[in-house]
């Protein structure tokens, strides 16, 4: 860890958490974490980023923060995700501990000390497993399972939860990782390639009271191409030319296959070239080949270097409610 911690009175708290048409949430988990953090800790702040909402989230928001400033709001201007959430109410937090959960109370604001606690016992990232999770078996359960499962055979990192955003993190940590995409399922991974301590931990999961989740399977196949990337991203050592090479190989190595037998049809059997599949297929396979080869010296490559080399945001922000000027950085270009 950045910084020694050693008592939960000495530490300063920040609760980090995306909303998005979360309006008859906010005011109940507002109470419930304030119910469960005040006097625990030498101070706490609340984060709530709302992340675009289309209902009455804001005013909800902004009603808490006059009532308790410590309740402070991120409003931005559409909806951009959850890892650009996350990325925002990271850079403008400014505890020693960051907890971050969803907006939905399902997550347990009860676990909160206990995440704390794995901290200060010297883990820098802990990582919440709902492992009585209070969802519909088809449409969340199974899809998650599976995608648990490719997750970390793909990324070395096993885990039981990849898609569990409660979690706690040293502060330095979280206000130094870069979000975007759909990068928040994968900051374990990402943590891991970095060095970063972690656990994992069994978490208190509850089933949603209002609104409706904003999840559905369509997230499950995404998790295919995002975990590709993250290979790229995380291993500079295995280039994209090594995982597309491979398939451009492949495809490559079909094409001269295909072109070797067509070759012997023709010099051998003088069949004509017109109207012969093995040539189209020929070109296709070679063509295709190549084109991974091209592909994958540039693809991600040019990613990581717009997102962290130049140092892009996001996200745009309408409005801050709670913070100093010092602690706003400026919207993106």
């Amino acid at each position: 860890m950045s910084v020694l911690i050693k008592q939960e009175k000495e530490i300063f708290l920040s609760v980090v958490i995306p909303a998005y048409n979360e309006e008859d949430n906010l005011e109940l988990l507002y109470r419930d974490i304030v119910r469960v953090v005040d006097g625990r800790y030498r101070d706490f702040e609340i984060i709530i980023v709302n992340d675009g909402s289309t209902d009455h989230s804001y005013q909800v928001l902004e009603t808490l923060h006059k009532k308790d400033p410590r309740l402070k709001t991120i409003d931005f201007k559409k909806n951009f995700g959850q890892s650009a959430a996350l990325s925002a109410g990271f850079s403008h937090s400014r505890g020693d501990v960051v907890v971050t959960m969803d907006g939905d109370m399902q997550n347990d604001p009860a676990d909160i000390p206990l995440i704390v606690n794995k901290v200060l016992e010297g883990f820098d990232l802990v990582n919440g497993w709902r492992k009585d999770r209070k969802d519909k078996l088809f449409l969340r359960r199974i899809p998650s399972i599976i995608g648990n499962k490719y997750i970390s055979w793909m990324t070395k990192v096993k885990l039981h939860d990849y898609g569990c955003t409660m979690r706690g993190f040293d502060g330095e940590i979280a206000r130094n990782i870069t979000l975007y995409g759909e990068m928040h399922r994968y900051i374990p991974a990402i943590a891991a390639f970095l060095g970063v301590k972690s656990i994992e931990i069994e978490v208190n999961h509850r089933e949603r009271r209002f609104g409706k989740s904003k999840y559905g399977l369509g997230r499950t196949f995404r998790v295919i191409l995002d975990v590709m990337a993250l290979k790229f991203m995380l291993k500079p050592s295995v280039r994209p030319l090594h995982i597309l090479g491979t398939l451009g190989t492949t495809f490559c190595g079909a094409g001269l296959v295909t072109g070797a037998i067509w070759g012997y049809m023709k010099l051998l059997h003088e069949l004509p070239i017109r109207g012969r599949t093995l040539l189209f297929f020929t070109a296709l396979f070679l063509g295709l080949g190549i084109q991974l080869f091209v592909l994958g010296l540039v693809s991600e490559m040019i990613t990581r270097i717009y997102h962290e080399g130049l140092g892009k945001r996001a996200y745009f922000i309408r409005e801050s409610l709670g913070f100093s000027e010092k602690q706003t950085p400026p919207n993106a270009d």
